[in-house]
């Protein structure tokens, strides 16, 4: 096992956060966080004696382009890493390989690669409560072969195509209700400060990716998905309420 870990998330409704802890539970004595889901002045140099995990959300096949810009910040020196996709169950296509490619850029040295099923944050049906108990234990079965990457090396191949699938975020904004109280919780947790601190109500849609972090975090449950955008994707994602995807290693 690891000595130290830190783990890299961008996690807008907390749940790659969970699946990358849950995974790092096998592979460290401590572990860290360095979370890159807010606008922080966040990053950091990372030597080669040190080891990194790099989890982030799958949105339409692909890595939040917001994610892959505060990427930028953390940079290494041939430093070992573990990456991870995290999705709703539907599918992860080239999220991954682009997550490998982005660190990869940063001066890492990507040793191993998971696939990992969350909840689904717009059709919560959709993987319910995950990472559950026997996500759990699958990782932490994971971690033998992992710690073995981590202190071999060697090259690894994940799934996926360049170029990348293209995905364009929908410029629908959440809806907000009568409930709102204008407590400014919405404002101070989005990612890209597309909701004006001043009039929670008004989110600004040329910055807003639905990322569902406001609906999250709203203690009034105030914020919603539009309503026909929400039944259209509950609608198509019906099929995949009963089945339970599997998490992936590449090694």
């Amino acid at each position: 096992m690891q000595k130290h870990l830190t783990v890299v998330h961008f996690s807008p409704t907390g749940g790659t956060r969970r699946a990358a802890l849950l995974l790092a539970e096998g592979l460290a004595e401590r572990i860290d966080e360095l979370d890159l889901t807010l606008p922080a002045p966040t990053g950091r140099a990372f030597g080669p004696q040190d080891a990194v995990l790099f989890a982030g959300p799958v949105f339409g096949g692909r890595l939040p382009v917001l994610m892959t810009q505060r990427l930028k910040n953390c940079t290494g020196e041939g430093t070992p890493a573990v990456t991870a996709a995290v999705y709703g169950n539907r599918a992860f296509e080239d999220a991954l390989l682009e997550l490998n490619y982005c660190v990869t850029a940063q001066g890492f040295r990507v040793v191993a690669s998971a696939a990992l099923v969350a909840e689904h944050s717009i059709s919560r049906a959709v993987a319910a409560g995950r990472p559950d108990g026997a996500d759990r234990e699958q990782l932490l079965g994971f971690a033998p072969a992992i710690l073995r990457k981590l202190a071999s090396g060697g090259d690894i191949s994940v799934p996926g195509n360049r170029p990348y699938r293209a995905w364009t975020p929908s410029r629908a904004v959440p809806a907000v209700s009568e409930t709102c109280t204008a407590c400014g919780q919405c404002a101070a947790q989005c990612p890209t400060r597309a909701i004006s601190p001043d009039d929670p109500k008004h989110t600004d849609p040329e910055r807003c990716f639905l990322c569902m972090r406001c609906i999250a975090r709203c203690p009034q449950h105030a914020r919603t998905y539009p309503a026909k955008a929400q039944a259209m994707v509950d609608q198509r994602l019906a099929p995949l309420r009963t089945v339970r995807r599997e998490n992936e290693l590449f090694v």
